[in-house]
């Protein structure tokens, strides 16, 4: 039977054959992905953040692939304002960012508007610490009402806490959590910390940590009763929250108060499981997705 394919076009076929063989896997064709953009804002009254953003950064990029930008302001108040919110677009280049603030007096509601709108419009954040104790005003010490101008922090927050106890260690545990973010995480005891109170827990927030801290009896309690007690608190310490329409993810925890704390290789651990969640990069073991973790 006569041969119906040309000499040439039969050896441009053999030859794409050897090629295709030779080819890498898939799997080495796809790019790497770029580092998650991570803007980490930090200042106000209260801590050592000057160490802790230092921490913060060099820990996260440390355990996955992420870039941390700093903005650290010099100022130690509770009026702290960062110039980043002053524009309309303030988190445009980053995929999360990370609140690390301290600002409690800061009242003026269009730039607290601004700095919220970013994150119903999609932006993810991860709030650390005195940033649940920022940007409130009104009546806050009172459980604030769905839609109250004094609600809109809270409500990204996915958590109301308007002060904490004396500095002691606390017990974190994990136990009911399902979220990946908790997966295998061991409960562990801080070092001197402050445990936040829990005015308000949000419908779209979900606990992934709670923490319990027994405070000693003062000398004189021991006085009155020289058989008292430890006072025991417990209070949520870590949680998602599903926030406006876009459900944005944000994720929180109360802890890291002193530089100790924030150095931890547990805090750490759980701040950068925060951030792949916040930008769904986590699978559900807890590890980081393909091209993210270290």
């Amino acid at each position: 039977m006569p041969n119906r394919f040309p000499r040439r076009l039969v050896h441009l076929f053999a030859v794409a054959a050897v090629a295709l063989t030779a080819l890498p896997a898939k799997s080495a064709f796809a790019a790497d992905p770029k580092p998650l953009q991570v803007l980490l804002v930090a200042g106000g009254c209260c801590h050592d953040y000057k160490a802790q953003t230092k921490i913060l950064k060099e820990g996260i990029e440390a355990r996955i692939n992420a870039e941390v930008t700093v903005v650290l302001s010099p100022s130690t108040s509770t009026g702290t304002r960062f110039e980043i919110y002053e524009s309309d677009d303030w988190a445009k280049k980053y995929d999360v960012v990370l609140h690390d603030e301290c600002s409690a007096s800061v009242t003026d509601q269009p730039y607290v508007t601004r700095i919220l709108k970013a994150h119903a419009d999609g932006v993810p954040a991860v709030n650390l610490h005195c940033a649940m104790h920022s940007y409130r005003w009104g009546n806050f010490r009172a459980a604030v009402e769905d839609g109250a101008d004094n609600a809109g922090w809270y409500e990204m927050l996915g958590l109301q806490s308007t002060g904490h106890g004396p500095k002691f260690p606390i017990d974190v545990s994990y136990a009911d959590s399902k979220n990946p973010i908790a997966h295998d995480m061991q409960d562990w005891t801080t070092v001197n910390e402050e445990l936040y109170n829990n005015i308000r827990v949000f419908s779209g927030a979900e606990v992934i940590a709670s923490g319990k801290q027994a405070v000693p009896p003062r000398k004189k309690d021991l006085e009155k009763n020289p058989e008292a007690k430890p006072r025991v608190s417990e209070a949520v310490v870590a949680w998602t929250n599903l926030y406006g329409p876009n459900k944005t993810r944000i994720f929180s925890t109360t802890l890291g108060h002193f530089n100790e704390t924030v150095a931890d290789d547990r805090y750490l651990e759980l701040v950068c499981r925060g951030l792949l969640w916040t930008t769904d990069n986590i699978s559900a073991d807890g590890s980081a997705a393909e091209g993210y973790g270290k």
